[in-house]
């Protein structure tokens, strides 16, 4: 086994604070005010194939505030070779802008060259690890700098799965030196899914190793949750944040809203939300676990749609997810 320390990040991460994901509907209130938010996340794939107003707005943008690059189409797991024609542009958008880091996701996203525009979940398995690890080093290697991984919602999970999803990230740490974007909201939702502790999950992750934070909404349904980002946070999962943002240290936390998005000032709104209960978190820290209450449900009727209406709201939207 290769054990490797964090490699170093460019900013110092535990003082970046609190972000917002940049959305195209907000761009005209941010020219217009250039508002007191510490930082931005921008979804990669909407920059790196573009040129003119969209990568002219993204430089003015980087001029005033730091920036982070959470990417949706890496495919981290997939069994397909890396694409290195993705990489070089990934690489080059980086080096136009100077993101503090790029993120990404432990999933695939296609097989055989196409894409599904989906963060599909991976078997967790001792090959499976190997496998992720060896690209892992080798995007590091070729970006020259870390990378970032987030853990995905999911919905299921694989009979032949031997690691649960948090030791399997923890060992992906020692082996590549890569980072984690935590993401509370999947935490909570993949946890519920799966009939496990969120909790616990959350202690079992390298605490050290959490460059980020994310929060988001989601729909709960009563059996199962849907990872929508269309709402606000939901309180557990401010609960679950409270937590994490303690064990990470004060790790950078941004909000994310990427559907039914409501004006810049009710985003900012909610991500000032969190600061109650990072100064909650600062002063009543115990590391015992505690448990996260439940949260009333809802089964909306627009759930109950053609299947194929499904899948291309999915792809329409996936690029704004992450």
């Amino acid at each position: 086994m290769n054990l490797n320390p964090p490699r170093p990040l460019q900013a110092d991460w535990l003082k970046l604070g609190l972000g917002l994901g940049l959305r195209h509907v907000h761009i005209d209130y941010i020219f217009r005010h250039w508002p007191k938010v510490d930082w931005f996340e921008i979804i990669s794939e909407n920059f790196m194939f573009s040129a003119g107003r969209p990568r002219h707005v993204l430089r003015q943008v980087a001029e005033r505030y730091p920036l982070v690059m959470h990417g949706v189409s890496l495919s981290i797991g997939s069994a397909d070779p890396l694409d290195f024609t993705y990489l070089q542009s990934l690489k080059a958008l980086a080096a136009e802008i100077q993101p503090q880091w790029i993120s990404d996701h432990l999933c695939w996203t296609g097989v055989l060259g196409n894409n599904t525009h989906d963060l599909l979940p991976m078997p967790l398995t001792d090959e499976a690890l190997q496998h992720v690890a060896r690209r892992i080093n080798t995007v590091q290697d070729f970006l020259e700098r870390p990378l970032v991984l987030e853990n995905p919602s999911t919905y299921l999970s694989y009979a032949q799965s031997t690691w649960q999803e948090a030791p399997f990230l923890a060992e992906l740490v020692q082996r590549t030196g890569c980072r984690l974007l935590l993401d509370v909201n999947n935490c909570y939702v993949s946890c519920f899914n799966a009939g496990l502790d969120p909790v616990q999950y959350l202690q079992a992750l390298p605490h050290n190793a959490i460059a980020q934070i994310h929060l988001a909404g989601h729909q709960h349904c009563g059996t199962h949750i849907i990872d929508t980002h269309d709402r606000a946070v939901a309180p557990p999962v401010w609960q679950l944040f409270q937590q994490a943002w303690a064990l990470s240290a004060g790790a950078a936390t941004l909000l994310e809203w990427d559907a039914n998005i409501p004006p810049f000032e009710d985003c900012l709104a909610e991500l000032h939300k969190a600061r109650d209960y990072m100064q909650a978190a600062a002063f009543t820290f115990d590391p015992a676990p505690t448990a996260v209450e439940d949260e009333a449900v809802s089964t909306p009727l627009d759930f109950l749609v053609a299947p194929m209406m499904v899948e291309t709201a999915s792809q329409v939207s996936t690029l704004e997810h992450g």
